[in-house]
């Protein structure tokens, strides 16, 4: 089962419920509490952290690059059809030049490949890199997008052509609603909405509601800091008929072993069992649909 951790905004503990629920996966299965027949994959890429709680042994690194356009201006006769074909404005055909904006480059080779002239060829940009690693028998995944670059879809991408099947996959998701989020959670068996229940968190909540429904996949929410803010949340989630997965209360003492980088079903055992039921609730959901 491939279950995403994903929120509308940042800083709502999304890599919190995404680390802890792996973990509690496989003592609830009877694996150690390093991870037995579990992979995780960090697809924040541009703000990767969740190997900060789990500390894997890195063994493996691969560059993730994009092609980028190059001019041979000895062929090109400047009539323009490259940059009538870019769809991201990343080509501007002056009267005896060529510029190539690589930053805004998809790498999709429609330039090249509608050149009358081939004076376009592609050359291998690198952007960002995967790391693979381990923690027992924990799989661990994540990409890091390098500073400056814009494009983090393509080292999502890389990262996601490690996802080892006969596990169970917890993707950590970017925040927010935009492209590397649909990038990450499509494919996915169900989605965790994690929230806050304040305003900012609710209106944040139904825009990455409306997301998922449009991917049609089968989501469900866990409030974090439960007992702050107001009850919209929960109104909306009983108008809108979303199932409330899990609650986590505000407690000083979780917050303390968050900046520590500690796992909360560590420092207080009682949420293994809590995180466990949470994988199971999920399970039941998908068995009945």
């Amino acid at each position: 089962m491939i279950i995403s951790v994903a929120s509308g905004k940042g800083g709502t503990g999304k890599t919190t419920v995404a680390v802890n629920l792996a973990l509690s996966i496989s003592s609830a299965k009877g694996g150690s509490a390093s991870g037995g027949n579990v992979q995780v994959l960090d697809c924040d890429v541009e703000e990767p952290n969740a190997h900060l709680f789990i500390k894997p042994e890195i063994k493996n690194r691969v560059s993730v690059s994009i092609p980028v356009p190059e001019i041979d201006k000895n062929k090109c006769d400047f009539c323009g059809r490259c940059a009538e074909v870019c769809a991201y404005n990343a080509i501007a055909v002056l009267k005896k030049d060529v510029l190539v904006f690589r930053e805004l480059c998809h790498g999709c080779g429609a330039c090249s490949h509608f050149c009358p002239q081939k004076a376009i060829k592609e050359v291998n940009k690198e952007i960002g890199t995967v790391e693979i690693g381990s923690k027992g028998n924990l799989q661990f995944v994540h990409g890091r997008l390098n500073i400056g670059e814009a494009m983090s879809p393509p080292v999502i991408r890389a990262v996601k052509q490690y996802i080892n099947p006969t596990r169970d996959i917890i993707i950590d998701v970017p925040p927010g609603t935009s492209c590397p989020v649909i990038e990450t959670v499509k494919g996915s068996d169900f989605c965790i909405l994690v929230t806050e229940p304040t305003p900012f968190g609710l209106y944040d909540l139904a825009l990455a509601v409306e997301v998922i429904r449009k991917l049609k996949i089968p989501f469900g929410v866990v409030i974090n800091r439960s007992d702050l803010g107001d009850k919209k949340v929960d109104d909306y989630c009983k108008r809108e008929n979303i199932p409330i997965l899990m609650r986590i209360p505000f407690r000083r003492e979780i917050a303390s072993a968050y900046s520590e980088g500690k796992l909360i079903i560590e420092q207080f055992p009682e949420y293994k069992q809590r995180f466990a039921n949470l994988f199971k609730s999920i399970q039941d959901y998908e068995s009945s649909h």
